[in-house]
């Protein structure tokens, strides 16, 4: 009620744009990881199914794309559905694949992603999917290829550890083969073979989980080593730009030590 007070009497806009001025004059993170928890608890909240949370939160997503625009923000990283996701109750896990479907079917014909020069990626066992949902994924990732203004990459049936062990496998492969000896192995090594190894930052400055859930669930486990980590208390589909610019400036107020 208070908040939309504030919209009505314009404080609300005031308050966006100031925020915004303060954070633009410092160093902006380049990629940002989401990840976008509370669809479910969201909709039980409002005695609605969990199918509405879900199709709200999808809505926030395509907001979410003019924001990091505006912010300037490279590289996007959100964690849609992890591999845990694919054991949920049948009926619910079909409305969402249902839904995941229908705007990977939007976003193919987005026309923002061409005109802002988005390389759109799905990370994760793509193979566990539907389909229907990995040659929509194949599509959109050879539409999209060649551009390199900005990075989204989608985490579908992903899960930190797979990702890793995916990538132990592939160089166990190679040391097998004869490519690469078992004391040439090394961190940057090992960054060659994960999913995001496409990306020039890899490593996501500054993660963010909804949901006042505190835990990375499996999230980038190898690339957010050094991320600095923001929760909030919002469900996913209450996330606003507002929340954004926030988490943005909590960033940095921090000093990153890396270990030190």
């Amino acid at each position: 009620m208070l908040e939309k007070l504030l919209k009505i009497f314009g404080v609300y806009r005031l308050y966006e744009n100031r925020l915004k001025a303060s954070i633009m004059k410092e160093k902006m993170p380049q990629h940002v990881g989401i990840i976008l928890d509370g669809n479910r608890r969201w909709a039980v909240m409002r005695g609605l199914e969990a199918n509405y949370g879900h199709e709200e939160g999808a809505n926030r997503v395509e907001e979410l794309l003019d924001w990091c625009h505006e912010l300037g923000i490279k590289t996007v990283t959100l964690y849609v559905l992890s591999t845990e996701n694919l054991k949920r109750e049948p009926n619910e896990l079909s409305h969402l694949l249902s839904l995941i479907e229908k705007r990977l079917e939007k976003l193919l014909n987005d026309e923002r992603i061409y005109r802002y020069g988005v390389r759109v990626k799905a990370i994760g066992r793509t193979e566990l999917l539907p389909e229907t949902i990995s040659e929509l994924v194949k599509k959109i990732e050879e539409k999209t290829r060649e551009h390199e203004g900005h990075y989204l990459n989608i985490a579908l049936a992903y899960g930190g550890r797979s990702e890793i062990a995916d990538a132990m496998r592939s160089l166990a492969i190679d040391v097998k083969e004869g490519r690469i000896q078992p004391e040439q192995i090394d961190e940057s090594l090992v960054a060659k073979k994960l999913y995001t190894s496409y990306l020039p930052n890899q490593e996501p400055d500054l993660i963010i989980r909804t949901s006042g859930e505190e835990r990375m669930s499996g999230f980038m486990l190898w690339q957010g080593a050094y991320s600095e980590l923001v929760f909030i208390d919002a469900f996913w589909p209450d996330f606003r730009y507002i929340d954004l610019m926030r988490a943005i400036r909590t960033y940095q107020r921090r000093v990153r030590r890396y270990g030190l």
